[in-house]
């Protein structure tokens, strides 16, 4: 029977192929759902939970939170905070671009979902969709 295979007994070439591979498939994930999916089947839960901690982490270091205060709000020990902040600012630069990609993406969605005033031109055009066809379609054109 095979024991478990460690990264540092694996050839180079099969390190490229396992990791070109694995990098593909997930590139290759189209929605949040696939992702979801494809995560759920791959990792149990606690390691998903885990790594969605250290990506908090990463976020707020990058919002300016002191360790100290991150250590105390998610009951997390110093040396993962330490290890995140090192991949965050020695990284390859793939927990800050995530990170600014979710934050961006938080702020438009919060921005579309803030509900407007009864009254406004925006909440009138919205109640009364066809009266503001034409109005709305050039709405639409200039948000592409």
């Amino acid at each position: 029977m095979a024991g478990k295979v460690r990264y540092g007994q694996l050839t180079e070439i099969e390190k490229k192929k396992y990791l070109g591979e694995f990098y593909t498939m997930i590139s290759l994930l189209r929605s949040r759902e696939e992702a979801k999916n494809f995560f759920k089947d791959l990792l149990t839960l606690s390691e998903v939970v885990m790594i969605s901690r250290r990506l908090h982490v990463a976020r707020m270091l990058m919002e300016g939170y002191k360790c100290e205060e991150i250590r105390r709000k998610m009951k997390i020990g110093i040396s993962t905070i330490s290890h995140v902040d090192r991949w965050l600012n020695s990284g390859f630069g793939g927990y800050k671009s995530v990170v600014r990609r979710f934050k961006d993406g938080q702020l438009r969605k919060r921005k579309q979902t803030l509900p407007a005033a009864p009254f406004s031109w925006q909440a009138v055009k919205r109640k009364y969709p066809l009266h503001f066809l034409l109005l709305n379609l050039l709405d639409e054109h200039k948000k592409r």
